[in-house]
């Protein structure tokens, strides 16, 4: 399961995590948001112990939100060493989470390449 974080917690778990961290920043209207929502939690599952997967209630952390330079909901950030290295937004699939996150894995902890671009989706 994802950890919340708001202004308070996101430099102790974000910033300063030794593990890579996908930040879901989202709201709880964006109907958008909510079909993002399996799909990275099967994400956070497959690589739970890799990388950390947390989320951030743009509502209820706006500042943080306009700091951090998200301008459409839901937007997915990448964060590796306390330092913010990519971002997407939109509905992506598990894959295309795993497949952003893999570069910032060590090299163990990187998932097998997908054979096909059918594999994009799963």
């Amino acid at each position: 399961m994802a950890i919340k974080v708001n202004k308070k917690n996101f430099q102790a778990i974000v910033l300063n995590s030794e593990l890579p961290v996908v930040v879901d920043v989202w709201a709880d209207w964006c109907g958008p948001c909510h079909m993002l929502a399996p799909h990275f939690a099967a994400a956070a599952e497959e690589m739970k112990g890799k990388a950390r997967f947390v989320k951030l209630d743009a509502e209820k952390n706006q500042k943080l939100t306009k700091q951090l330079q998200v301008m459409n909901l839901p937007t997915l950030l990448y964060f590796k060493d306390g330092k913010l290295v990519d971002r997407n937004s939109g509905v992506v699939s598990k894959g295309a989470i795993i497949s952003r996150l893999s570069p910032l894995l060590n090299k163990e902890d990187r998932p097998e390449k997908a054979g096909s671009w059918w594999q994009f989706w799963k």
